[in-house]
């Protein structure tokens, strides 16, 4: 099967998580104000803690993980948005997943690959709305003007999958499963300490 085949299947069955997270999530209102922006900040970071762990595990290719790694990301613009780095580490994390294999782990970085197309946009949204420079945009900027290429190396990543039914499955199960655990852990919960 070539990887467009597999691309849109996964696409397809991952849809409907994906409606429910975004409708959720509202995210135009949550970064409304720079408590919101950095509330929403707090929540992706405990998100990439535990699910970026997860993936390396299961994945077990740090070369293909390590540039799409953002973890250090959301922290830095934590860290810029007045949160003491002893704050930053203690913020709350949700329970981890479990990754059996290549093809779930890989199923779990598309989701957290594939938001860095949308995080452009919503880069430019925040700095309009703040002024907040690249400093305090890092996880959204993310690969930047990379972001293009970046996904076409996930993209041609997936044909690995695309021959194995067993494969494909649990790669969508996963992709599907993680867009449901980031609508709970995203959208449901505490909040963000307080700048000090």
């Amino acid at each position: 099967m070539s990887r467009d085949g597999l691309h849109a299947r996964l696409r397809a069955a991952t849809d409907p998580a994906h409606r429910a997270l975004e409708a959720s999530l509202d995210w135009q209102a949550r970064v409304a104000t720079l408590d919101g922006y950095r509330d929403l900040l707090g929540r992706l970071y405990g998100f990439h803690a535990v699910w970026e762990s997860a993936i390396a595990v299961g994945l077990a290719d740090e070369s293909f993980l390590a540039p799409r790694r953002r973890l250090a990301l959301v922290a830095g613009d934590l860290d810029h948005l007045g949160l003491p780095p002893s704050a930053i580490t203690a913020l709350p994390k949700p329970a981890a997943p479990m990754l059996d294999g290549p093809a779930a782990a890989t199923g779990a970085l598309y989701v957290l690959e594939g938001s860095t197309l949308g995080g452009q946009l919503i880069g430019r949204h925040i700095a309009g709305l703040h002024g907040i420079s690249s400093a305090g945009l890092s996880y959204y900027r993310a690969h930047g003007p990379a972001a293009g290429v970046m996904w076409a190396a996930f993209r041609k990543r997936l044909e690995i999958f695309g021959d194995d039914p067993v494969a494909e499955a649990a790669l969508t199960g996963a992709a599907v499963s993680t867009f449901s655990a980031m609508r709970a852990w995203l959208c449901d919960g505490p909040g963000t300490p307080a700048a000090t």
